[in-house]
């Protein structure tokens, strides 16, 4: 109850108690309020005063008997009757009053309101519309989506238009699955959970509003020929934002959200229509015979940035501007995970750079292979390619993994990867477009050779590199265990036995350019405070690793 309820109710009940209530003769602020105290004591005027005291009602009737002749029907039963009649034209004189004027000012009501139209509904569908608007006012139609959905959680949406026109999801309570067409894909979820099921559904939209910290009517609207009630939402957690109610059917039609990442977003649906049931053939698996049937990871892609932030609990970071031709393709969600994915394309040269993020889960710990940089003064891991390196790419439609790059780095709590089949150079103009400091990328050789030059013999050099090609000699290839080896030998030059007497945690790499490389040596035993190295023979993920010299411990 809220607290204008509570005023009146105590109003009543003093009135009811024959007392003068507290707030007789003192108006308040609220007119309304004012209007209600005078409705209710023009109410309590029907009724019969109340007695002076007790037995006054037996006393009058009893010198009544004596003064004047009986009639067949008694004075009792007469005032019986008249006084049921007043307290009867009291309830329904109150019961009017009450539900006339509160409807059009409580929100309450309206949302309870809401609450039991959508208790009637078995299913329903319609067309929405997502409109998005920037922070300059360009408004533009992003997608318009047919949904269907019932009462057991059962939906089936489809893109009519927009960048994700053609992409159906459905969910039967059986199987989940999106089919996309693009890659000619069946994608297959676990049913549940499946918390967030699309864009304004409507038991979704009415349980936020009952839960708001607080809601206003703030006016009125025709939407798609239906007159609507405009209620301002505060909710217990996000900005607050709007939403419209069919004042005929009291079901939500249209939600405005405020800005979000410089956009703002309306939805809206249009040809609504309440029904018994979702058609059986849109509820149906079915596998186009062209199609590949794929049990997801876990990614699913979303309609727009709304969804977004059902999924994840952190405000993505996105380019400024349209970053060297390319434009956003499509979103992505890796559920298990919380991890957000964003498809760029350059169709214009068949390039394609995907954005991941998500909350950082581990201390960052770059490949010991990787180049080193540094991004807002936080190192950053640089790949090249990546495929020789066991980054996993998913889902990501690349033809080929061998001329893929990648950049990763932590920032705050949050942790980036780019991956691209762009150039390196490339790439990195794209990560300095969502980045507000500097991106350090050492691509130059670098002269640094230690204190202590170590004599390098190519031609030993280059058998080594044939042997790694071969499969041999392998630890070549990776700096940090070219590292190991060399220092462990400096320990023991007669050979080793067992365990190396330098571990893989003794070791970090703190410098690699992809052409030259510092590996930091760390514990008692070690003679070395820090090894240097360079590719000689081969200059890519291929190529050996060399020591060409080192620093002693001091």
């Amino acid at each position: 109850m809220n607290d204008n309820h509570k005023k009146l109710s105590d109003y009543i009940d003093d009135l009811n108690a024959e007392q003068k209530p507290s707030a007789h003769g003192n108006p308040t602020n609220n007119e309304e309020l004012n209007e209600l105290y005078e409705t209710v004591r023009k109410i309590h005027s029907l009724k019969e005063p109340c007695m002076p005291q007790t037995g006054y009602e037996k006393t009058l009737v009893n010198s009544i008997k004596k003064n004047r002749p009986k009639k067949k029907t008694s004075y009792k039963k007469k005032r019986f009757w008249v006084t049921s009649v007043a307290s009867i034209a009291a309830i329904l004189f109150l019961a009017i009053a009450l539900n006339f004027f509160l409807p059009l000012t409580n929100n309450a009501n309206i949302v309870h309101a809401m609450e039991e139209a959508f208790q009637e509904v078995k299913a329903y569908h319609g067309n929405l519309t997502i409109v998005e608007t920037n922070a300059n006012g360009d408004s533009i139609t992003q997608s318009t989506l047919k949904v269907w959905a019932n009462q057991n959680g059962d939906y089936y949406t489809e893109g009519l238009k927009g960048a994700h026109k053609d992409l159906v999801t459905v969910n039967n309570g059986e199987k989940k699955w999106q089919i996309v067409p693009d890659q000619e894909q069946v994608h297959l979820f676990a049913p549940f959970p499946d918390t967030y099921r699309f864009t304004f559904e409507l038991g979704h939209e009415i349980e936020e509003v009952k839960n708001a910290l607080s809601t206003e009517v703030i006016g009125e609207e025709s939407i798609d020929g239906r007159e609507a009630t405009i209620l301002e939402v505060i909710p217990q957690g996000g900005e607050p934002y709007r939403i419209w109610i069919d004042r005929a059917t009291n079901l939500p039609i249209q939600k405005e959200t405020t800005m979000y990442n410089a956009l703002q977003y309306k939805i809206t649906f249009t040809d609504l229509e309440v029904t018994e049931q979702i058609p059986d053939e849109l509820l149906t698996y079915n596998v186009p015979g062209n199609y590949e049937e794929i049990e997801s990871d876990g990614e699913q892609v979303l309609n727009n940035w709304m969804e977004v932030k059902e999924y994840v609990d952190f405000s993505p970071k996105l380019p400024s501007g349209n970053p060297a031709g390319f434009s956003l393709e499509r979103i992505a969600i890796l559920t298990d995970h919380e991890t957000l994915k964003l498809y760029y394309m350059n169709p214009t040269q068949d390039k394609i750079i995907t954005v991941i993020q998500g909350r950082a889960t581990d201390e960052f710990t770059p490949d010991s292979n990787a180049i080193l940089g540094k991004i807002e003064n936080q190192t950053a891991e640089i790949l090249s390619p990546i495929a020789d390196h066991g980054i996993l790419v998913g889902s990501i439609p690349y033809a080929s993994t061998t001329d893929l790059h990648s950049i990763r780095w932590q920032e705050k709590d949050l942790e980036f990867t780019i991956i691209g089949n762009t150039t390196l150079d490339g790439l990195v103009d794209f990560t300095e477009t969502m980045t507000d400091g500097d991106v350090n990328i050492p691509l130059d050789e670098s002269s640094k050779k230690g204190k202590i030059e170590v004599p390098v013999n190519l031609e030993v050099e280059k058998n080594d590199q044939k042997s790694a090609d071969a499969g041999h000699s392998v630890f070549k290839l990776d700096p940090l265990f070219a590292s190991q080896v060399f220092v462990s030998l400096k320990i023991s030059p007669e050979g080793i036995s067992g365990e190396y007497p330098i571990t893989e945690s003794d070791l970090k790499v703190v410098e690699n350019t992809g052409k030259d490389a510092i590996v930091e040596v760390t514990g008692k035993k070690t003679p070395i405070s820090r090894v240097y190295l360079k590719r000689l023979i081969r200059q890519d993920s291929t190529g050996i690793w060399t020591v060409v010299g080192y620093d002693p411990k001091e």
